[in-house]
């Protein structure tokens, strides 16, 4: 990389402004007077219109023909494939968190940039900048997912802070690439902040006011975007709610005290789509478009999706009244044409190695295996009763059941790019010819309805009677749960809980149940009966459904034996569940949940059995503002390969906050050949140890910190099996 930095300079050097017509084109120059020199060549008008048009509807940002400058579509979606476009589609967001395996969320960014890339060069030759055809990604989804019926979950990274942060900081890396001089796709973390429902039950996202505590803030709502800041993108996203009474967009704490003064970030902050407009509309918290123009760019948002009557058009009035200085919008614009000059925009096409991608990357070979392997990564196994899985050998009936069996649409989620049919794998497709002598199918129900509301018992009971193996496959899909649309209740949606009920009832051998959903579904009766045998939480894998699943259930090749972990806390009802308009953290997720779930954050089967054979914690006794090592041994004591996921925990004694029971501190996805042992570092950071007080002040105290590792939580009355080593260390003031 240092060879390659020292040959672009030589070429800057050599042929920096031969061809360049402004000094903004002139690559001998700083990126700060390149992007200085247009923003002096802007009029006040022209500004506007860069800030007003960060959407497609009207239109993409407007060209500047007089400077040579084009158009620029902001508004493209890369949270796990190039969505809307008909490229390779990996697993759901919540899927891949499921993994534990932040290097493999770095692989689906880093194939998913290459292919924004590629399509974007294509596009932009042809004069083309509709929607979802750009470069500045509106990803990741950094929301916590703090409550079971959000419609949004499938696009987060599960419950926990500290591991949506990691995973932010993977995605943002791949996404963007490490070229010393150029950024192959860029970052937009989002939303910004304290989002997570509710979308539409019992009140609209779009006027909903979240109220939260400063410690709850700082904790539990802001960790994973700080973390985003720090790996370097290039931009936030500003939600729809308000956070204690002011719009997200209007908030100057968040979006400059917070953000630019106290973590130093340089990028723009986007609306949500509409979100300005709504701070008129639904919040009520300004009357008119020239004040909310003036209040959003002082609290710190550059750009504009609008949504209807454009606010951002107002802007020149704004400073016409007053209100807002021409100098601080021109310092606005200044990030949005910093980040087009690191795509490369104004810069010779040779020098920017990106700009050779072209489409025939799309869904290559490394592509569509990379897909398969993240999906089979994503496999929860929450039950496997006397081994059933992996199958060996054929019986003799086989029947595959459920509204997801067949259901391409619904089983790849939300916001998915939208392969071409003949990279699509079902249940259906992979399994038919392959779990019995003679496997049949049916549809049961409309596969377009997952509520199943034409089912008939009697249909069930003809397909399933005899059968030896019944595989069901019951969910949510986006019928269910997608932006906009929350679940009502945990249950199967529609007839499905019957469906589920009449398969235990009249199925005489075993059933495997796969469930596609992003959140937990009341299942009691499956982990209850004898009959269903195994249960394995599929999210919502995408293109390779059907042949990950085929793989898993067999244990068919490297990767197959499940090590999904639940990303999230399994409730075993809405009763122990604060009401998604409560945004306290008290009783919720893992970290602050009194009493067992169902199954816990972290939990998942494996086809193999490991041990934890060591835990060496160095220093014992630690100086506050120092970090610890922390070494784990683990064995595969199994007789099949496959991977582990290491989980290390804290608790803290003897401090007088109130801190969460258990904190992950640190995860690691192995993989270990049976008998194999090995041994992994990781680092317990100062930041980690630290005690954060109800006026959200973050401190390292002296006090004794519990280290636990294994692989899943201490404590856990639903066990995977293995051990959970404990020890401590203390901090010294």
């Amino acid at each position: 990389m240092a060879r390659t930095a020292k040959i672009i300079t030589v070429i800057l050097l050599v042929f920096g402004s031969v061809f360049s017509k402004f000094p903004f084109e002139d690559i001998t120059l700083s990126w700060d007077e390149r992007v200085n020199d247009i923003l002096d060549r802007l009029t006040l008008q022209e500004m506007q219109d860069q800030m007003a048009y960060g959407g497609s509807t009207p239109a993409p940002a407007p060209g500047i023909s007089r400077l040579g400058i084009k158009p620029y579509q902001w508004d493209t979606e890369c949270i796990r494939g190039d969505v809307d476009l008909n490229g390779t589609s990996f697993p759901q967001s919540i899927g891949l968190a499921a993994s534990f395996n932040p290097k493999l969320l770095y692989e689906v960014a880093k194939t998913t940039a290459q292919e924004v890339r590629a399509f974007n060069n294509y596009f932009e030759s042809q004069g083309d900048y509709g929607m979802h055809k750009g470069l500045s990604c509106f990803s990741p989804v950094l929301n916590i997912h703090r409550h079971p019926l959000w419609g949004r979950n499938q696009e987060t990274y599960g419950e926990d802070p500290y591991m949506s942060g990691v995973y932010s900081q993977h995605f943002i890396w791949g996404l963007q690439g490490d070229h010393p001089r150029y950024v192959r796709a860029s970052g937009g973390c989002k939303h910004f902040d304290v989002h997570g429902g509710p979308e539409n039950i019992p009140s609209s996202r779009f006027d909903f006011d979240a109220k939260v505590s400063t410690k709850d803030w700082k904790a539990t709502f802001q960790p994973a975007f700080k973390a985003c800041v720090k790996a370097g993108t290039y931009s936030l996203m500003c939600s729809y709610n308000s956070i204690n009474g002011i719009p997200s967009c209007a908030n100057k704490e968040l979006l400059t005290d917070i953000l630019r003064y106290e973590w130093g970030f340089t990028g723009y902050v986007v609306s949500d789509d509409g979100a300005i407009e709504n701070i008129i509309t639904h919040h009520h918290y300004l009357n008119d478009s020239v004040q909310t123009a003036a209040a959003c760019i002082h609290a710190g948002t550059n750009l504009n999706l609008p949504m209807g009557p454009n606010v951002y058009l107002h802007i020149v009035e704004s400073v016409e009244q007053g209100l807002v200085t021409e100098e601080t919008v021109k310092e606005r614009v200044k990030p949005l044409f910093y980040t087009r000059m690191k795509l490369g925009e104004f810069d010779p096409p040779s020098l920017n190695p990106y700009k050779s991608i072209d489409r025939s990357i799309i869904q290559s070979p490394a592509h569509q295996a990379l897909s398969l392997r993240a999906a089979m990564e994503s496999f929860v196994l929450l039950k496997n009763e006397a081994n059933m899985l992996p199958l060996k050998g054929s019986v003799k009936y086989g029947a595959i059941l459920g509204p997801f069996a067949d259901n391409p649409d619904q089983m790849f989620g939300d916001y998915t790019a939208k392969p071409d049919a003949k990279y699509i794998t079902t249940p259906m497709s992979s399994l038919t010819d392959v779990i019995a002598d003679k496997t049949y199918y049916k549809q049961l129900c409309d596969n377009s309805d997952p509520h199943c509301s034409t089912y008939t018992q009697a249909a069930l009971q003809d397909l399933v009677q005899y059968a030896d193996i019944v595989v069901l496959c019951l969910g949510t899909g986006q019928a269910v749960e997608a932006e906009g649309n929350d679940r009502p209740d945990m249950e199967l949606p529609g007839k499905q809980k019957q469906m589920l009920d009449d398969a235990i009832m009249y199925t005489k051998g075993k059933i495997i149940l796969l469930l596609f959903s992003a959140a937990p579904l009341d299942v009691a009766p499956a982990i209850a009966s004898d009959k269903v045998s195994a249960i394995i939480h599929c999210f919502f894998p995408s293109q390779t459904t059907g042949e990950a699943i085929r793989r898993v259930l067999f244990n068919d090749g490297p990767g197959s034996n499940p090590a999904g972990r639940l990303p999230f806390t399994w409730y075993s009802s809405l009763e122990y569940v604060l009401p998604i308009t409560n945004y306290t953290m008290v009783n919720r997720t893992y970290r602050y949940i009194q009493g067992d779930p169902t199954l816990p954050y972290g939990y998942g089967l494996s086809y193999s059995s490991f041990n934890y054979t060591s835990l060496t914690i160095t220093p014992a006794v630690v100086k506050a503002g120092n970090n610890v090592t922390v070494v784990v041994g683990v064995r595969n004591i199994g007789k099949i390969d496959g991977d582990e996921v290491i989980q290390l925990y804290i608790s803290w004694v003897g401090v007088q906050e109130v801190m969460p029971k258990y904190q992950l501190a640190g995860f690691d996805r192995v993989f270990l050949e049976a008998t194999q042992e090995n041994w992994y570092k990781f680092t317990i950071t100062a930041e980690q140890m630290a005690v954060i007080d109800d006026a959200g002040r973050q401190t390292v105290v002296p006090c004794t910190i519990n280290v636990y590792a294994g692989g899943q939580q201490p404590n856990q009355k639903a066990s995977v099996g293995s051990n959970v080593l404990q020890g401590n260390f203390t901090i010294q003031a």
